[in-house]
């Protein structure tokens, strides 16, 4: 039984911690949650919980308490530091912040390019108007900000890390991927190959992390990714277009669905799913993103407890 707890150095294994953190933070998640829209919901501002401000307050919750669960995971489990974790504001966060932007943005422009190339989709400027048009863009600008910072903090935060330091960082890299999928599966429009789009994605994100050992490349790419192809493109983003009503440009999608996605958008293409490795590719071999020492020693191993201080 001890040697099904614990590992060789003394704590607690990976699998363990992983499958403790998941049990806290949707226990704690549902509660908070709970007494949250109870309180709102009596409040005269409109609150729902499918409204985009009960979106935002959502993922609010959600990111406070994945960094919160990570942090305290880290700290008992493992003697970790808060800056472990890798949302802290350490050297080169922001060089790597801005770098995921780019990647991000980029990623999904070439995506585009591939699908009006070998594709039927064409693009027309959205006759709404500027106000409309500049609403759009900041208001889903807030909820594709916390939605994936949320998501990074969930998928590529505690339970990744945990594995990457009992060497096991490709495993959990599939394994979150597989999770990352798995809850878009009841997106409007999901299919078989948007699930594999899906689970590509957690692959690119999940090789942003271990590039540089902290979240904000990865939380670079995933907010650009989703923000310039909702509110730039008026491409659906994993089949929801209620967060970017009037965005930029409006796209006529003639097909074929197995290159532009269809009504689920780019991501249920084939164009997707070669931007996608293309990025990888870049990523990998982009000789600029690279992890300090200091967090290169927090992330990659575990120390025995007796070592630990």
């Amino acid at each position: 039984m001890h040697k099904i707890l614990f590992n060789d150095l003394g704590r607690l294994r990976s699998g363990w911690r992983f499958f403790l953190f998941l049990l806290l933070f949707f226990f704690l998640y549902a509660i908070i949650s709970a007494l949250a829209v109870a309180i709102l919901q009596n409040l005269p501002i409109g609150f729902g919980v499918s409204s985009l401000i009960g979106r935002v307050f959502g993922s609010i919750i959600g990111l406070f308490l994945a960094i919160l669960v990570g942090w305290f995971f880290g700290k008992i489990f493992e003697d970790l530091p808060y800056r472990a974790l890798g949302a802290a504001f350490t050297k080169f966060w922001f060089k790597d912040l801005i770098l995921g932007l780019i990647i991000g943005a980029g990623s999904i422009a070439f995506a585009v390019l591939l699908s009006v190339t070998f594709g039927n989709l064409r693009f027309q400027f959205n006759p709404a108007g500027s106000s409309a048009i500049l609403t759009t863009l900041w208001v889903s600008a807030i909820v594709f900000l916390f939605a994936a910072a949320l998501e990074e903090a969930i998928f590529r935060g505690y339970v990744l890390q945990t594995f990457a330091r009992a060497n096991l960082g490709w495993l959990a890299i599939l394994l979150t991927s597989v999770f990352f999928a798995s809850v878009h599966m009841g997106n409007p429009s999901a299919s078989v190959f948007s699930s594999i789009n899906t689970a590509l994605a957690g692959i690119w994100l999940g090789i942003a992390y271990l590039k540089t050992r902290t979240l904000w490349l990865a939380f670079g790419l995933h907010f650009a990714w989703n923000w310039a192809m909702g509110a730039f493109f008026g491409i659906e983003v994993s089949g929801i277009t209620n967060v970017t009503t009037a965005p930029l440009l409006q796209e006529i999608d003639a097909g074929p669905i197995w290159i532009t996605g269809g009504d689920y958008g780019l991501e249920g293409g084939a164009a997707c799913s070669i931007a996608l490795i293309g990025s990888i590719i870049l990523i990998w071999f982009l000789p600029v993103l690279k992890p300090t020492d200091e967090m290169l020693e927090l992330t990659s191993t575990e120390k025995p407890l007796e070592q630990t201080t």
